[in-house]
């Protein structure tokens, strides 16, 4: 959770400028290998605060972390949450804006033998390429994770997002979490799962469903013949669709343009497909 901005200041003497200027590229292309961070410091958008281990593994326990995943921790810091991931045998990346965090946590990552599995790189958030996600952590603020949750909710249905302290708005978090063990200080976690995109209209057989979505949570109706019944317990969890309408359940998988699942009348279930309206 770190930003930091350099200020150029304007010398009378040309020439002194020249020496000034190249000894700050020098020194922002060869970070300080003593740098040590100081909780509090300023950054680009926020100060920083380290996420606390106890915290750190509850955010990965929460997302279910595997050897599987490719987890990026948006504004990574000194690299901790990224390197935990790795050690759980994960392919971790940290985004990074302050080149002496970078270069820190690339240095924590050797340490600890995660090198291979633990990358980091000096970049802004808001330019970043994180699409190859499974996983997304961060401890940012409520604005910061507003700015981002667009490019979040365009992501792949399923990615497992959390965030420690700071929430989305709107977007209400499938889960909320708090952490009393290893944890003093900002020790408060949301989760959620990007869910698919489903709203508009849909061929179910000889029915005509219409879907409205806000987030993970779904409205509508499903209309046969002269008969319309309202959709109720509407809810996307990640690329799953359930809601119940005219006293069946229904329950599928979202992939893409197509619905495929079972919907159950008492004990009765019977397959069914849906596909988009043009």
């Amino acid at each position: 959770m770190t930003f930091n901005r350099s200020l150029t200041r304007w010398l009378a003497a040309p020439a002194l400028a020249v020496v000034v200027m190249s000894g700050q590229a020098l020194a922002q292309a060869q970070p300080a290998k003593d740098f040590e961070p100081q909780v509090g410091q300023s950054g680009k958008d926020v100060i920083w605060v380290p996420t606390q281990l106890g915290m750190v593994n509850r955010m990965l326990d929460i997302t279910k972390v595997t050897a599987a995943d490719t987890v990026y921790d948006l504004g990574s810091g000194d690299g901790r949450t990224v390197i935990t991931a790795a050690k759980r045998g994960a392919t971790a990346h940290g985004i990074e804006y302050n080149p002496d965090m970078v270069e820190l946590s690339k240095r924590n990552a050797d340490k600890e033998g995660v090198s291979a599995k633990a990358t980091f790189a000096k970049a802004d958030l808001f330019e970043s390429d994180f699409s190859k996600a499974t996983v997304i952590t961060m401890f940012l603020l409520s604005d910061i994770n507003l700015r981002l949750r667009p490019k979040i909710l365009d992501m792949k249905p399923g990615t497992r997002v959390v965030s420690n302290t700071f929430d989305m708005g709107d977007w209400e978090a499938d889960e909320k979490f708090e952490v009393k063990e290893g944890c003093s200080s900002y020790c408060r976690g949301y989760y959620w799962l990007v869910p698919a995109k489903v709203e508009g209209s849909w061929k179910l057989g000889n029915s005509e469903v219409t879907l409205k979505q806000t987030y993970q949570m779904i409205s509508g109706n499903v209309k046969t013949g002269n008969v319309i019944a309202p959709i109720t317990k509407g809810r996307m969890t990640g690329d799953t669709i359930a809601f119940t309408a005219g006293g069946t359940d229904y329950t599928g998988k979202v992939n893409g343009g197509s619905i495929e699942g079972v919907s159950k009348t008492g004990a009765t279930e019977t397959k069914w497909q849906a596909s988009k309206a043009n």
